[in-house]
């Protein structure tokens, strides 16, 4: 799992994993094994799957050479509103694509460590 700083100010994570070196074949069946990881935790709840892919296809707009497919599985860890900004860090989302030879799985870090950890857990998992 990479930590880097998308455009000089978030912090997010990536992982990639081979095509050869994971447990499901398409990103079907990758959204499917994340909202039951989100069933099984107890402040999480599922929300919704976007198809980035099919939306900038459907624009009209660009579209990176090799990505095949691109979705955003939307969720929540909030079990509590504190104050007013932790709004704006939920929901979560996390990214994946698939390219040719791998999937990609992306997400914005967020301020509390274990909903970090989970999710990279969730991610390190679909490794064989």
């Amino acid at each position: 799992m990479t930590r880097s700083i998308l455009l000089d100010t978030h912090p997010m994570y990536a992982f990639k994993i081979l095509k050869n070196e994971i447990k499901i074949s398409n990103i079907s069946q990758i959204i499917e094994y994340f909202q039951t990881k989100i069933k099984e935790n107890p402040e999480a709840v599922f929300i919704t799957v976007f198809d980035h892919y099919a939306h900038t296809k459907e624009l009209g707009g660009e579209i990176k050479e090799g990505i095949l497919d691109a979705k955003n599985l939307l969720f929540c860890f909030g079990h509590t509103i504190k104050n007013v900004e932790i709004l704006a860090f939920r929901p979560k989302s996390i990214a994946i694509c698939e390219l040719e030879d791998s999937f990609v799985f992306e997400f914005l870090e967020t301020p509390r460590p274990e909903v970090n950890n989970w999710m990279q857990t969730w991610i390190k998992e679909l490794k064989k």
